[in-house]
């Protein structure tokens, strides 16, 4: 039980330093992402396509990995990761709050219109509050395809031993990372939503899974370098030194027990 405890205050201790010594921003903006993500994703795309299924939630997911990625290539894909479960938690948060706005009485503004205002309303409570399974089913894909694309990134990155830092590396890590960690999320939240709630085919979770990693790949091109620039400042400027001078004493001492 000591050992438990001492384990919890520790990475409690090691999560601390970690937000001290990433900019707020980048954590605002990818708390943002996720909640974005999750909240748009209740609305679909019409693709005209039978076998080709979207959401909303593409709007936001490119920002998401690709914050992920800045992470990852700073930090380590440990505390990427450790910020992915913070920004999580927060999203589980809100959407528990969102669900108790939507049981509140009263009435959306949208839902003034002569006869159907009961069921806009309604409906509105419906998509802000929530899906008990949508929730879920989007959690544990997004937990899922962060740990993957977060250690995959981080795996290609220490093979790539030539100029590691060089933008051509970052864009080969980034871009291979994200395409296999959205078709995890898409893939992952199809089996689980899509598949046993709305009955779609095995090809209809395949083919929207790839559909979108191929959109998130394109995202990430096109925003690439803005992401390595940020990788770039943050290093120059020594941003998240404290941080690993921290992990690198918590080893030692490990390591000396």
């Amino acid at each position: 039980m000591k050992k438990i405890t001492d384990y919890l205050k520790s990475f409690f201790e090691e999560f601390i330093v970690l937000l001290n010594n990433v900019p707020t921003l980048i954590v605002s903006l990818f708390i943002l992402a996720v909640i974005g993500m999750n909240l748009l994703a209740n609305k679909s795309i019409n693709t005209g396509l039978d076998w080709l299924a979207l959401d909303c939630g593409i709007i936001f997911s490119w920002l998401t990995f690709m914050t992920m990625d800045i992470l990852t290539k700073r930090y380590g894909p440990r505390a990427a990761t450790m910020i992915s479960i913070l920004a999580l938690l927060i999203n589980l948060i809100l959407s528990l709050l969102f669900f108790a706005a939507s049981k509140i009485p009263g009435v959306w503004g949208e839902s003034f219109v002569p006869g159907n205002e009961d069921t806009i309303n309604t409906a509105l409570d419906k998509t802000l509050g929530g899906t008990w399974y949508i929730i879920i089913g989007s959690s544990v894909a997004f937990i899922v395809s962060a740990f993957v694309n977060n250690f995959m990134n981080w795996g290609i990155g220490k093979a790539l031993k030539e100029k590691p830092n060089s933008f051509v590396a970052f864009a080969t890590r980034a871009y291979i990372s994200t395409m296999v960690g959205q078709f995890v999320d898409n893939i992952v939240f199809a089996l689980i939503v899509s598949r046993v709630f709305f009955g779609w085919s095995y090809i209809q979770c395949v083919t929207c899974a790839a559909s979108g990693a191929l959109l998130e790949l394109l995202f990430e091109i096109v925003f690439s370098p803005l992401g390595f620039k940020i990788c770039n400042s943050l290093e120059k400027k020594k941003i998240g030194q404290d941080y690993f001078d921290y992990v690198r004493e918590k080893r030692n001492k490990e390591v000396n027990v």
